[in-house]
């Protein structure tokens, strides 16, 4: 066995023995006798190692022929196309394909692409060897071969619909069902090639989890039509990874629909009391003081603004600072309201300080646990609500159990059998504990889990922790004592 047989024999590599005897031949030929057959035969195996992608995450534009393995995760239409010069038809197949690492698309051309509309399977595993190029959409590879592997396991999951906790990195064609939790607006920024791009975020949850959607583009304008609250399908979408987060990207072929299903999102937030420094979490809690929104000059020269509210729950309070255009949101004095992602600092006075940024979502509930940003008017006030809506929100509308006090008892009679002991003409006293959130008509009280409106002549302060007890009557407890 000669030198250049001992070194393909030491190559794994799908290249036949004749092509790399060939490439052998030509390289002796261009370094023009500086380099023996040995030589040029392992310069050949150390390019064809370095073209060996091990993920999909490695193949980068300018490569030569790469080799990787890869799951179907969609297959696009036939198209034809005519060739200069020629009178024959052209004939191309998309397939996008993923691991682990991530996706890229594949066109497969003439032979292949008929191949592929009459035999290929969204779930086969291929082995793909191609040259890596910027297209259209992004990186794609231009299939020389593609070959079915049977044996060949890629651990990526292809579904018809996805729910949050079921997108993997690398899945396109994505489908996924989720309620609207925040929206931003839509930012432009240079491309290398000098072109104007155009991106925009919303964030959307289900009961498993939720996402960032990133609109590009075209697609960018969409983040205007959707408020918080509502509920929207995204389709054809496909999944990336931005600090060290999952996303959902929504380029050209993708779409944003508002749809008419019940989604429920359930956080999993900290108690306030339990928040360290350093931790990024998720919080909520009742509004008992509001700052005005405030600017400041950056070191680059550009403008920020930011603007303070303090929230308690059933533990303790903290203080929360929305950056950018989080200073923006309404949110007023007694609202419900869920922070995502928010990052827990050290601030004024040695008390905790909870940061909202971009990557956070702010989530303001009404009454009926729904987001309130369809809800609100431009000068503040709750539409179509009066002074009981920030009566019972609380955690549970967001698919807790519990219920308003003052709501109808059963109570036994003689005969042992339950009635309702509720009478349209009168209500039963109740009694609820907590801090004065809104002074005025009405007082709005906050024990940390619902809000409650109290119609009394007391002067109460601003903070003050007091007890009520009197008769509920449309959601509004007239307090006949107050201590």
């Amino acid at each position: 066995m000669g030198a250049i047989e001992d070194v393909y024999e030491d190559l794994e590599t799908d290249v036949e023995f004749e092509e790399f005897a060939a490439a052998v031949e030509d390289k002796v030929e261009q370094m023009g006798g500086l380099a023996d057959e040995e030589t040029a035969a392992m310069l050949i195996a150390h390019e064809l190692r370095d073209e060996e992608a091990d993920t999909i995450a490695d193949i980068e534009p300018g490569m030569n022929d790469v080799k990787f393995l890869g799951k179907v995760t969609s297959i696009g239409d036939v198209r034809t196309f005519e060739r200069d010069g020629e009178d024959a038809e052209g004939r191309v197949c998309n397939v996008d394909v993923a691991d682990a690492s991530g996706s890229v698309r594949v066109a497969l051309w003439d032979e292949m692409a008929t191949a592929a509309e009459e035999e290929l399977e969204v779930g086969q595993v291929l082995r793909v060897m191609g040259r890596p190029k910027e297209g259209y959409s992004g990186l794609e590879v231009s299939a020389d071969k593609v070959e079915p592997d049977e044996d060949a396991e890629v651990d990526v999951q292809v579904l018809d619909t996805y729910r949050v906790e079921d997108l993997t990195l690398g899945a396109s064609d994505v489908d996924l069902v989720g309620k609207v939790l925040d929206t931003d607006t839509v930012r432009t920024f240079d491309r290398d090639d000098g072109s104007e791009g155009r991106v925009a975020n919303l964030t959307v949850g289900d009961e498993t989890g939720r996402v960032r959607v990133t609109l590009w583009d075209d697609k960018a304008d969409l983040v205007e039509e959707f408020e918080s609250g509502e509920v929207v399908e995204v389709g054809d979408g496909y999944v990336r990874e931005r600090d060290g987060d999952l996303e959902l990207h929504v380029g050209d072929r993708g779409t944003v629909d508002r749809v008419d299903e019940d989604v429920e999102y359930v956080p999993e937030t900290t108690d306030i009391a339990e928040l360290e420094i350093g931790e990024t979490v998720d919080i909520a809690g009742g509004v008992i003081e509001t700052d005005p929104k405030r600017t400041f000059d950056r070191d680059d020269g550009s403008e920020g603004q930011v603007r303070n509210v303090r929230i308690k729950d059933g533990t303790g309070e903290i203080r929360v600072a929305l950056w950018g255009e989080k200073a923006d949101r309404e949110i007023e004095l007694a609202d419900r309201v869920v922070f995502t992602d928010v990052e827990i600092q050290d601030g004024w006075q040695d008390d905790l300080e909870a940061s909202a940024n971009w990557r956070s979502t702010v989530s303001v509930l009404d009454a009926d646990g729904a987001d309130a940003g369809a809800g609100r008017t431009t000068d503040g006030a709750d539409a179509g609500t009066t002074d009981a809506a920030a009566a019972d929100t609380g955690l549970d509308a967001f698919g807790g159990s519990g219920g308003a006090d003052g709501e109808a008892e059963a109570v036994a009679d003689g005969d042992g059998t339950a009635t309702a002991a509720a009478d349209p003409g009168s209500a039963a006293d109740v009694e609820f504990t907590g801090t004065v959130v809104q002074t005025g008509s009405p007082i709005v009280l906050d024990d940390g889990e619902r809000t409650k409106s109290v119609e009394t002549d007391a002067s109460l302060r601003l903070g003050e922790e007091i007890t009520v007890r009197g008769p509920e009557r449309d959601g509004t407890i007239h307090a006949e004592d107050v201590f």
